[in-house]
């Protein structure tokens, strides 16, 4: 079994890293990395003899990660990640209408169900109070920071 990346090559990751259970101190499904983030190979192994799994170094918040190859991108390859990312948390900027009826509060918080929403890819599916609302990305702000 071949690795794809080399040790100390640079890599981006193509989707948000969240702790799985295999993070010490750290609560499960609390978010690691973010979607589109960079970091170096420090390693490689295989995981049951059939995946390799890449040890990945992210200088900008600290953190060795362990990653599938399916999840790492080659820092040349052409990237667009878009201001928010599926799951996140979000609150509105301001409140939301439909007509004359507000139906989103200025401050209430919702959390990103779909990306690349609208003609401009700006726009995403977010769920406030149990409800879904297309909202552009100018409309709201992002609550959910890597650790």
């Amino acid at each position: 079994m071949k690795p794809l990346y080399a040790f100390g090559e640079e890599v981006r990751v193509s989707r948000t890293i969240r702790n799985d259970g295999t993070m010490p101190g750290y609560r499960r499904g609390d978010l690691l990395v973010r979607r589109g983030s960079t970091g170096f190979v420090r390693e490689w192994g295989t995981f049951l003899l059939e995946k390799v799994i890449y040890q990945i170094h992210f200088p900008d918040c600290g953190l060795i990660v362990g990653c599938r190859e399916q999840e790492l991108l080659p820092l040349s390859a052409p990237w667009h990640a878009g201001q928010f990312q599926y799951g996140d948390t979000v609150a509105c900027r301001h409140a939301l209408a439909i007509g004359d009826n507000i139906v989103v509060a200025a401050g209430e918080q919702g959390q990103i169900t779909a990306t690349g929403q609208g003609d401009d890819e700006e726009s995403y599916t977010v769920t406030f109070s149990g409800r879904w609302f297309q909202v552009p990305a100018r409309a709201m702000i992002l609550l959910e920071t890597p650790l």
